[in-house]
């Protein structure tokens, strides 16, 4: 199964297309405690959930026992459900090569965040993995995406739409890795949906960072999209339980995309 189907099966199945971040702020440096944590986390929201996003950085700032706590907590977790890595990885081949072997190979991730702003030889050690997928950064959630992936081009287009081209070259090649692209909700707006291509889309900006799900509205794809949130459910509203609150922002997706509609 490819991680198009993989995902889009979870989504029926589910009926959700929220996706749960997992980005771990230590206080202290008990691995234990926050391993069990991240556990309960996932066993709370796994009803409500069609992915999981673990954010490597906050797993390296612990240290090599972060990362081993990481590859124990991807290792547990339900196969069924999809494990996007985000690390947004970009650089020269060689380099990209040994990434792809660390995620693909050893950690078993389904789909890696890479950055494609260096060229698309640098995505060419993760395009031949049947089964996998990754995102590619096109129009990130931050105010700083102005500088660079929404500036226009000589002939009218927008940075992010070379973004999209490559995913297209990748289909043309007929690459068993599936790609996708990063799209933040808080700047989804306009005619940025249908300035890219069809294609499973991670969307972060729900929650804490004021993203707006009217923004999906009418976009009239049919790829498989899941829409992150992370501090909303790990850290905000701490009278309601994981469960609870996974729970509320699943039905706020689903209404939004009109899923099962």
């Amino acid at each position: 199964m490819n991680f198009s189907d993989k995902l889009r099966q979870r989504i029926v199945q589910t009926g959700s297309a929220l996706c749960v971040g997992l980005d771990p702020r230590p206080q202290n440096d008990n691995i234990e405690e926050m391993g069990t944590w991240l556990r309960r986390i996932v066993e709370e929201t796994a009803p409500y959930t069609a992915a999981y996003k673990p954010n490597i950085a906050y797993f390296e700032a612990m240290g090599i026992p972060g990362l081993i706590l990481l590859e124990k907590l991807v290792a547990d977790m339900p196969r069924d459900i999809p494990i996007i890595l985000d690390a947004k990885r970009g650089d020269i081949g060689e380099t990209q090569k040994y990434y792809a072997k660390s995620y693909f190979e050893r950690m078993n991730v389904d789909a890696v965040t890479l950055n494609p702003f260096m060229g698309y030889d640098t995505l060419e050690p993760f395009l031949d993995h049947p089964g996998k997928g990754i995102y590619l950064l096109a129009v990130t959630s931050n105010p700083g995406s102005e500088d660079i992936e929404r500036q226009p081009l000589a002939d009218g287009r927008r940075v992010y739409q070379l973004v999209g081209d490559m995913v297209e070259r990748a289909r043309q090649e007929n690459r068993a890795t599936h790609l996708g692209m990063v799209v933040g909700l808080t700047n989804a707006g306009g005619s940025v949906l249908d300035d890219l291509p069809d294609a499973p889309l991670l969307i972060p900006g729900l929650g804490a960072q004021g993203g707006d799900l009217t923004a999906l509205a009418g976009s009239n794809r049919t790829a498989p999209p899941v829409i992150n949130v992370s501090r909303g459910i790990l850290y905000q509203n701490t009278e309601l339980t994981f469960a609870q609150k996974a729970e509320q922002y699943a039905e706020q997706i689903r209404t939004a995309l009109r899923l099962g509609a």
